[in-house]
C-alpha cells in the first residue's frame, strides 16, 4: 500500500509555499501505518543539505470490498435474481407470522382459508403468512491455519469476510438479526446478534483488520463459548477448512454438541486447483502419483460431506468463488423451510 521508493523535487521561494498531492490504492483489507515524513532542504548553491523529520504517524483503516455487498444488496430488491445464481429472496409459508388476507387463487393451500372474511365478501379469502422474523443469525470465521490458503489474490479468510458481511446485509433486510464470532485457538471477538441501523457497521468495523493465527482452530472452546454466550437457538454459519477427513472427525464430537441446540450449518472449501490436475492425461510416473493424491483429497471432501450429514449437521461445499452466492441460497432455504 505504502510508496517508499518515490520522491518529490521542486523549488520554493522565499516565504512561499509548495503543496503535493499523490494517491495510493490498497489492495489488502487491514490498518495501514504511515509514519514521518522526511524532508530534505538544500540552499540555491546545492552545497549543504539538511534533513528534517516530521512525525506525522497516522493509521489508515482499509476495509473489505462494499461492491459484493451492495451487489446483493440491490439484486435483493429487484427482479434480476437469477443472474447471480440466487434462487429465491422470499417466500410464503405457513408460519405463525400472520402477514395479510387476500383473494384465492388456484395453487393456493386450502387450509389457509379464512371462512369468516369469506362469509363477509362473498369469495374465498385466504390468510397469508411470512416467515418469521427476528430470528439470531451467526457468522461463525475459523482464523485458523487453513484459512490461509490463497486462492485468485485473496486467501479463504478474506472469502469468508467478504460473504459474512454480504449475508449479514441479507439476514438484516429480512428483518433477522445478524450477528458474528471469530475465531481459531482461542475466542477471538463476539458481536451479539441485532438488527439495529448501525449493525453491519460494527460487524466491518471488526472484520475489517482480522488476521490468520497460523494454528490449529479449537473446536472444543468454541463449542464452550457459544454455549456460554449463545443462550438462545440460532443459526450459525461456520466458515472453515478442514484439511483432511481425520481432522473432521477429530472435531465432530463438539460440532454434534454445537447442532444441538443451534442449526449448524458447517462451510467449507473446494480446492480448485486440483480441477486441472484431474482432467489431465499423466503420463509419468510423478504426474500420476499426483493425480492419484489430488483423486484422494477430492474423495475426502466429499466423505466429509457425508460426515456431516450423517451426523444431522448441514453442510456447504463450495469453490471460493460461489461461497457468497451458495451460503445466500442456503440461509433463503433454511427460512423458507421454517428450520430455525
Amino acid at each position: 500500500f505504502q510508496l517508499r521508493n518515490f520522491k518529490f523535487v521542486f523549488r520554493i521561494p522565499p516565504m512561499g509555499s509548495h503543496t503535493v498531492t499523490y494517491f495510493l490504492r490498497p489492495v489488502k483489507r487491514g490498518e495501514y501505518q504511515f509514519g514521518a515524513l522526511n524532508v530534505f532542504i538544500s540552499g540555491s548553491i546545492g552545497l549543504v543539505m539538511r534533513r528534517y523529520v516530521f512525525d506525522r504517524g497516522k493509521t489508515v483503516p482499509v476495509y473489505p470490498s462494499f461492491i459484493q455487498m451492495q451487489k446483493y444488496d440491490l439484486i435483493a430488491i429487484s427482479s434480476r435474481i437469477k443472474e447471480t445464481g440466487i434462487k429465491q429472496i422470499r417466500k410464503i409459508g405457513h408460519s405463525m407470522e400472520f402477514e395479510k388476507i387476500r383473494e384465492y387463487v388456484d395453487g393456493d393451500d386450502y387450509r389457509a382459508i379464512n371462512w369468516k372474511a369469506t362469509a363477509r365478501r362473498g369469495t374465498i379469502m385466504l390468510n397469508q403468512f411470512q416467515d418469521e422474523k427476528s430470528q439470531q443469525v451467526y457468522c461463525l470465521i475459523d482464523k485458523g491455519r487453513t484459512m490461509q490458503m490463497p486462492f485468485e489474490g485473496l486467501s479463504l479468510l478474506d472469502y469468508s469476510i467478504n460473504a459474512s458481511l454480504a449475508i449479514s446485509n441479507v439476514a438484516l433486510k429480512k428483518d433477522d438479526r445478524a450477528g458474528l464470532l471469530t475465531f481459531s485457538n482461542k475466542f477471538g471477538t463476539l458481536v451479539k446478534a441485532e438488527k439495529r441501523k448501525s449493525q453491519l457497521k460494527l460487524i466491518l468495523e471488526v472484520l475489517y483488520n482480522q488476521k490468520t493465527r497460523y494454528e490449529e482452530s479449537d473446536f472444543e472452546m468454541l463449542y464452550s463459548q457459544i454455549h456460554t454466550r449463545l443462550p438462545q437457538r440460532a443459526l450459525l454459519l461456520l466458515f472453515t477448512n478442514f484439511g483432511s477427513l481425520s481432522a473432521l472427525k477429530r472435531w465432530l464430537f463438539y460440532l454434534k454438541k454445537i447442532a444441538r441446540k443451534h442449526l449448524l450449518v458447517v462451510i467449507f472449501f473446494e480446492n480448485t486447483e486440483l480441477t486441472e490436475i484431474l482432467t489431465g492425461h499423466p503420463n509419468t510416473i510423478e504426474t500420476i502419483f499426483t493425480k492419484t493424491i489430488a483423486e484422494q483429497f477430492v474423495y475426502e471432501k466429499k466423505q466429509m460431506v457425508k460426515e456431516l450429514h450423517s451426523a444431522g449437521i448441514h453442510s456447504i461445499l463450495t469453490t471460493p468463488g460461489n461461497l457468497t452466492v451458495n451460503t445466500i441460497n442456503t440461509y433463503l432455504e433454511i427460512k423458507s423451510k421454517r428450520l430455525i
